[in-house]
């Protein structure tokens, strides 16, 4: 058998705290885990984010509600004048690019080139300013109808 120390045995009288690990956010967006949740009554959190999801760079300009009901005839939004749309084609052509040669430049997609050399598009000052800084062509402050 074998034989025990001579030394002085001691109770060790602290109190031992085990703590539960904290669950993960990936688990807490489970399924499973917000159902159980629900089940049980425990508090659960939602939030929506705003325009999640979505990919949009520009809003449509706000028209004033004021302006619609005073004016009789639709509300016609500004377009690309024609100064714009020519000086756009001309230092495109001058430097010798393609319609999406240029989108790729100024991260955009070639439609919307497209429209404003052809005088569809409602003007977009911070679209106006990448084609300025990739065409070295003054463009702002001319927009019009």
């Amino acid at each position: 058998m074998p034989s025990r120390s001579a030394g002085v045995i001691k109770q060790d009288w602290e109190p031992v705290v085990m703590h539960k690990a904290k669950p993960k956010s990936q688990d807490l967006r489970d399924p499973k885990v917000v159902n159980h949740a629900l089940r049980s009554g425990a508090p659960v959190q939602t939030i929506k984010k705003f325009d999640a999801g979505s990919n949009k760079k520009a809003t449509a300009p706000v028209v004033n509600a004021r302006k619609l009901e005073e004016e009789t005839e639709p509300a016609a939004l500004d377009r690309i004048s024609t100064e714009v749309r020519q000086a756009i084609q001309k230092a495109r052509l001058e430097k010798k690019m393609s319609q999406t040669e240029l989108a790729k430049l100024i991260n955009e997609q070639p439609k919307v080139v497209q429209e404003y050399e052809n005088g569809k598009a409602v003007p977009n000052q911070a679209i106006l300013a990448k084609m300025e800084r990739v065409l070295g062509v003054k463009l702002r402050g001319k927009t019009g109808k």
